[in-house]
């Protein structure tokens, strides 16, 4: 199959190169011509684990090419993807379509015999019936059906995702797109991949109902961990106890700072403004994008309790600033809204990210970056665990203390045993494991240890 990816970010270039990988012939197409130059001298503008070996290998094939050039790509092309962003659009928070709607311009304007247009871009309900509206009016006479294939793609395990899906959801109107569709994706046959083929409208709500049911299970054990340490349990155990039961399951229940990144919070909003226009409000969902928003800065809150409320001239130590590990993605992160708050307290920042430093820089004034986590702890009145990427699962936390000035380590991702920390003569702040209990069952195993 002949394939063209319009716009080549994250969605768009993993994909493309993914598609390349099974055989198909795929070019990326972006306005971007710096990007696209340093797509075509072999650099990869976003990190994701595996993707520069990836496209190199399929670049070299002759399956993977880059291009600034729009027309000549979509009029030799079977399939046409659309992969361009749609962020929140300034004042309402519903999505920006006007890059998907600018791509089906061009797209009109360039075809030749019948194509599938495909929206994989995350986009509302009603998208593809203006897509096809825009390229009907545009092109009277074209010969082409427009499909919904949304993406479900985890950033840091894109390609896997890509590779072994859940499922592929396939909305359609037109059953000419179905055969092309399938041929797209026979590759996955092998995997037994579930191919749901849907209304083009139902396919579009699902991406946006799968995103904001994930969000809302992430907000929910969130604000259990606030009633463990209420209550003196812990959320580690009732996360445990809960997601044993295969109707719940055990992803996303890892209490944290909140969820950020390029699909929950924007998805959410999508989803909450698009229900509100059809007068259908999902109020679960308004009450998850509130109470995650609230989340971040109670982490903050947390942080300034630990250090006993005063941190004027102090400095922190902030271990992880992107939204995940695994990525370099630093939208919408809990790391921004925490950083903020404290530096609105008085205190002073020192960051370590192992990858998402350079991305920070354009989102935070007047913070240092330091050169390794011991080197971001180095005379910090406390030390903050904000990300939980491996390089901070396994830290000397003796040597850790010895760098501070204050022994003072908040873990908000909980990847240390509390007594572990506390051996290493830290101050120990953790999530949703009140510290009552946490002081009783570390002196218990510390006795244990003894009679040993």
């Amino acid at each position: 199959m002949r394939i063209v990816m319009i716009g080549s970010g994250y969605v768009g270039l993993v994909s493309g190169a993914c598609f390349a990988d099974f055989g198909h012939e795929v070019i990326c197409v972006d306005k971007d011509e710096s990007k696209i130059a340093k797509l075509k001298a072999g650099g990869i503008p976003i990190y994701e684990p595996g993707l520069d070996d990836l496209v190199a290998r399929n670049v070299a094939s002759g399956n993977l090419s880059f291009t600034t050039e729009l027309s000549q790509a979509v009029g030799d092309a079977d399939v046409v993807f659309i992969a361009v962003g749609t962020p929140s659009r300034r004042g309402d928070g519903h999505a920006d379509l006007c890059y998907v709607y600018a791509a089906a311009r061009e797209i009109a304007g360039a075809l030749k015999g019948f194509t599938v247009i495909v929206t994989k871009s995350t986009v509302p309900v009603g998208t593809g019936d203006e897509v096809e509206r825009i390229i009907r009016e545009c092109n009277p006479v074209a010969e082409f059906a427009v499909a919904s294939n949304p993406e479900f793609l985890r950033e840091g395990a894109a390609i896997d995702d890509f590779k072994r899906p859940d499922r592929v959801v396939i909305g359609i109107e037109d059953e000419r797109a179905r055969a092309p569709m399938e041929e797209v994706y026979r590759p996955l046959s092998l995997n037994k991949a579930p191919i749901l083929f849907t209304s083009r409208r139902t396919s579009e709500l699902i991406k946006y109902a799968a995103n904001a049911f994930l969000a809302m299970k992430i907000t929910y054990i969130n604000e259990v961990a606030n009633l463990c340490e209420a209550v003196g349990a812990n959320v580690q155990e009732v996360a445990r106890g809960i997601g044993l039961d295969n109707r719940i399951g055990s992803k996303f229940l890892h209490a944290g700072p909140g969820y950020g990144g390029s699909c929950f919070p924007k998805d959410t909003l999508a989803l909450m403004k698009t229900a509100q226009d059809h007068d259908a409000p999902l109020r679960l969902i308004e009450a998850t994008i509130a109470v995650n928003d609230q989340r971040k800065r109670a982490m903050a809150r947390k942080v300034l309790a630990a250090m006993g409320g005063n941190v004027r001239g102090q400095t922190v130590a902030v271990l992880g600033l992107t939204f995940k590990p695994n990525t370099d993605d630093m939208r919408d992160a809990p790391s921004l809204a925490i950083i903020q708050t404290l530096q609105d307290a008085g205190a002073k920042v020192r960051a370590y990210d192992p990858e998402g430093m350079d991305a920070a820089r354009g989102l935070l004034n007047d913070i240092d970056y330091a050169t390794s986590p011991y080197d971001a702890a180095q005379g910090a009145a406390a030390t903050v665990i904000v990300t939980e990427w491996d390089a901070f699962r396994g830290l000397d936390l003796a040597r850790l203390k010895s760098a501070m000035v204050e022994p003072v380590l908040v873990d908000l991702r909980n990847i240390y045993p509390p007594h572990k920390a506390r051996e290493a003569g830290l101050r120990y702040v953790s999530i949703g494991r009140p510290q009552e209990d946490e002081f009783e069952k570390d002196a218990a195993a510390s006795g244990e240890r003894e009679a040993a």
